[in-house]
């Protein structure tokens, strides 16, 4: 079976081993998304394909037909290896795993390797686990503000909200648009934070994107950069911030993104490889294919990039 299968089929395995008990919160499912966005090969389509899965309760007859396609997307070593592999990045995903999880893990691969149907028991205590790990890190990390739903409904929208009331002015945007903006500063502002300084010409580069996507004048449009920069510099959790602005976008939209954070990279002495290398991890979390990524490259002139 193609790789992409086996993937797929311990992808749904997991979303039904997190349903078993018929509830999960929504904190619960957001970091359940957060780990299987990390999944490799997955696919806008795929990825389409588990929000199925992810939104609505898995039965217990439905759990073991998934199992069963588990099973028959093993058939050969190198399957039962891909999925090998994908379990030991899970569970490392967050740091630190106790010896508890680990004989949970290990259990899980054995059933792998055997292809055995009690893989969904030990595969729910584990992803459980995995799942509270990633919960307790977004809710206990340091700098609560920072959370991307505060990031989202309160970190920009309420800075800037405050800043503009100061200037008597105000933003003529839905808040939904202003959140999907949100998301899109931390992303610009991540590609020009890479080297741990934004340079003046990166900041202006931003507020020229924000401007030309948003139609902001240029003081609303340099709160919105002002923001996601101060956010950024001090942390802020990528994968969920990826995540959203994925599911807020169209394909073209995300296309037409990375020449918004080619110009961004470009703002200053021009695009360094350490930039390029922070866009095309961008790309892959969003994921567009490599060429989408080499052509927004390419747009910009050889003598401005590194390679």
């Amino acid at each position: 079976m193609p790789q992409s299968d086996a993937i797929m089929a311990l992808a749904k395995v997991m979303i039904a081993a997190a349903w078993t008990d018929g509830s999960v919160s929504n904190d619960e499912m957001n970091s359940l998304k957060d780990l299987l966005f990390q999944l490799p090969e997955m696919t806008a389509s795929d990825w389409a394909e588990l929000d199925i899965y992810i939104e609505t309760p898995v039965g217990e007859a439905e759990r073991a037909r998934l199992v069963a396609e588990l099973q028959a997307s093993l058939q050969t070593s190198q399957d039962k290896e891909i999925a090998l592999t994908m379990v030991d990045e899970l569970v490392s995903a967050d740091g630190e795993i106790t010896p508890e999880e680990q004989a949970s893990v290990e259990e899980i691969k054995s059933a792998i390797r055997d292809a055995n149907v009690g893989v969904l028991g030990s595969m729910g205590n584990f992803l459980g686990s995995s799942v509270n790990r990633r919960s307790k890190a977004v809710t206990n990390a340091p700098n609560r503000e920072l959370y991307l739903d505060d990031y989202q409904k309160n970190k920009v929208f309420y800075n800037v909200s405050r800043r503009l009331e100061l200037e008597e002015t105000e933003i003529e945007i839905p808040e939904k648009e202003l959140r999907r903006l949100s998301l899109a500063g931390g992303l610009m502002a991540r590609v020009a934070y890479v080297d741990h300084e934004v340079q003046e010409g990166e900041f202006d580069s931003m507020v020229n994107a924000i401007q030309n996507n948003w139609e902001l004048s240029d003081l609303q449009a340099a709160l919105v950069a002002e923001s996601a920069v101060s956010a950024i510099t001090k942390g802020l959790d990528y994968y969920r911030l990826s995540r959203r602005f994925f599911e807020s976008t169209t394909e073209d939209e995300r296309v037409h993104f990375m020449d918004a954070l080619f110009a961004v990279a470009n703002g200053d002495e021009g695009v360094s490889y350490l930039e390029i290398e922070e866009i095309r991890t961008i790309a892959t979390v969003l994921k567009l294919t490599h060429k989408q990524f080499i052509d927004a490259k390419l747009k910009i002139p050889r003598e401005r990039r590194a390679n």
